[in-house]
């Protein structure tokens, strides 16, 4: 039996979702500007957005495969939103480097861009999910038709740079990245077929 909720209740449970959303990053805020981070609040404030974001990809990434095998269909209704709070993190992510690490110099921050693989591969995944972010409308999708699913099909491809990402960014214990390899893995395995529709969509753009 496929359990459901009621169309007038969704946008309450959007609401929650917003708040248990936002609640982390703000409460990060606070910790940091009360100064109770620890010795090193800047590493905190950029590793925790960063990880909000891989999180909320593979969130987003996680409720197709739960809706269709547990007839959940009304989880739909909240993958556009979780996908667009990743963005909201991964902004907050590269802005706290910006801001804190590099202290908005530019061309420091572009050298690092092009000198350290992992913030490369960062801020590849960042530009893609800015992509998505800006056509994640009702009435973008509408206008560029099928070319809106071919293209928001690289949230795979930004979540695996996510990941790596954080792989590459490890200094030590990498057993972390490691769970989260095999989560990314174990997400994909359930969209073996549609990832073989999409390469072949993307070798006729």
């Amino acid at each position: 039996m496929a359990l459901s909720i009621p169309t007038d209740r969704i946008p309450l449970f959007k609401s929650l979702l917003h708040l248990v959303m936002l609640y982390p990053l703000v409460n990060l805020y606070i910790d940091a500007f009360a100064d109770r981070l620890g010795a090193d609040p800047v590493d905190a404030v950029i590793h925790f957005t960063g990880m909000g974001a891989i999180n909320c990809l593979l969130i987003s990434l996680l409720i197709s495969p739960l809706a269709k095998t547990f007839k959940l269909g009304f989880l739909i209704h909240f993958r556009r939103m979780i996908g667009l709070y990743a963005f909201v993190y991964a902004l907050c992510h590269v802005l706290n480097f910006l801001f804190f690490e590099v202290q908005f110099d530019l061309t420091l921050f572009i050298g690092e861009i092009f000198q350290r693989p992992y913030i490369t591969v960062g801020m590849g995944a960042f530009v893609l999910l800015l992509s998505l972010a800006l056509t994640s409308s009702a009435k973008i999708r509408r206008k560029m038709k099928k070319n809106w699913q071919t293209l928001h099909n690289f949230t795979y491809l930004v979540a695996l740079l996510g990941v790596v990402h954080f792989y590459w960014s490890v200094k030590s214990d990498i057993s972390e990245p490691l769970v989260y390899f095999a989560l990314y893995g174990a997400l994909m395995a359930f969209r073996h077929d549609r990832l073989k529709r999409w390469s072949k969509r993307l070798r006729l753009w």
